[in-house]
């Protein structure tokens, strides 16, 4: 082994190396703005790829470690040659954000034949493997979610997450372990998405958000979506908000009888380039970048200056994994500083210090426009039953004011 001093369910088979695709997010809409909307975006699409930030290549030192990992490292990418250069990943990603990285650990180890990537939803991935478990065996190798507790109830049970120190964890500063050998892949930040044509004046915040939709209650009535909380996802970064904003409450009084829940990013960002919503809040940003390049600035996102929700996107390997030296290499590469600029150009946020370059996104790059202290973190902790039930309880009832 050399060393190097360079620190809704359908199955993707990644296995070129071409720049990461972008999958469209256009609909036709029954109103017929909608149809302008959505004509006028596909039109800037075709003339605008010109004008996208070019991200330079990621240069990958081919079998090669860095000098920091442990000796016996070799060991263990010889046991993954063994198991058939085969992996199977179970995650809440689309496949423009997992090709680069696919893409860049084939080239890291040549014996990689293989990546299949399962995208299924935040919560239902983990039920699958449970399923799959308690009928037979799980071919999942790799977990990946962002749904915080989902993750922390899957991860309390016997048997469910395979214990595993990565070498890249001094690497990465504090928090980068999110549960017991759980660790973020990226650090991804929550946005207000709106339709400029729909809505001229950007909100700055949740408060100003507030103001602006009382100002004409008419307008906005129905206008305005709110991730769905009674999904762990929407739970988590909704519930995130409230607890580090304590102004969050009296915005969302004002809000939340407005707007209409939704139970995907992907289906906000659709209806928002439609022009059947204005605007969202706690949108991921994620599925939201590629959006905003592709529209020709017909939809935007800002990050709330009150308050801006992070949520760490969790990786581990199952315990059960049919290839789990495969798997090992596969998460110390995507915690690497070669995986997460790989991260990095699938358009989710690396938060590793050292990764940058133009059209890379970056969790710096949120803590630089809204400063440290708006940083509100996701915690990956078990809530109580209890407490869950009455913050939905409270959540609901302004909902359906």
């Amino acid at each position: 082994m050399a060393r190097s001093s360079h620190p809704g369910h359908r199955l993707v088979a990644v296995t070129g190396t071409s720049p990461a695709p972008r999958r469209s997010t256009y609909r036709r809409s029954a109103t017929a703005l909608g149809v302008v909307l959505a004509l006028g975006v596909l039109a800037a699409c075709g003339s605008g790829e010109e004008d996208k930030p070019t991200v330079a290549e990621n240069k990958i030192s081919a079998g090669e470690v860095p000098d920091y990992y442990p000796d016996g490292y070799s060991d263990l990418i010889e046991e993954a040659e063994k198991e058939g250069g085969k992996l199977t990943v179970y995650s809440n990603l689309g496949d423009e954000n997992m090709a680069p990285v696919v893409r860049d650990f084939k080239k890291k180890y040549d014996f990689i034949k293989t990546v299949s990537v399962n995208e299924l939803d935040s919560d239902e991935l983990f039920q699958k493997v449970l399923s799959e478990n308690a009928a037979g065996t799980s071919p999942a190798d790799v977990l990946i979610s962002s749904a915080a507790s989902a993750w922390t109830n899957f991860s309390k049970r016997d048997n469910s997450v395979l214990e595993y120190k990565s070498p890249e964890l001094p690497k990465l500063g504090n928090g980068a372990e999110l549960l017991p050998s759980v660790y973020s892949m990226s650090k991804d930040p929550m946005t207000i998405a709106y339709n400029t044509a729909l809505m001229e004046k950007p909100p700055t915040g949740l408060a100003d958000l507030a103001e602006i939709m009382n100002a004409d209650k008419g307008k906005f009535k129905n206008k305005v979506t709110v991730r769905s909380p009674e999904g762990s996802f929407g739970f988590s970064v909704t519930r995130a908000l409230t607890e580090g904003n304590h102004e969050a409450w009296d915005a969302l009084e004002k809000i939340l009888p407005l707007t209409r829940p939704e139970t995907s990013s992907g289906t906000q960002l659709e209806k928002i380039v439609s022009g059947e919503y204005t605007a969202g809040f706690l949108i991921s940003a994620s599925p939201a970048y590629p959006v905003v390049e592709d529209s020709d600035g017909l939809v935007k996102i800002v990050f709330p200056e009150d308050g801006t929700v992070v949520l760490p996107r969790g990786i581990g390997v199952a315990a059960k994994a049919p290839h789990p030296a495969t798997s090992k290499l596969f998460m110390d590469f995507v915690l690497s500083e070669e995986g997460q600029r790989a991260v990095a150009e699938g358009g989710l946020a690396s938060y590793r210090e050292g990764v940058e370059g133009e059209g890379l996104h970056t969790y710096q790059e949120v803590v630089d426009k809204v400063g440290e202290d708006k940083i509100i973190d996701v915690d990956y902790s078990e809530v109580r039953k209890a407490d869950a039930d009455a913050w939905l309880e409270r959540f609901d009832g302004l909902l359906k004011k």
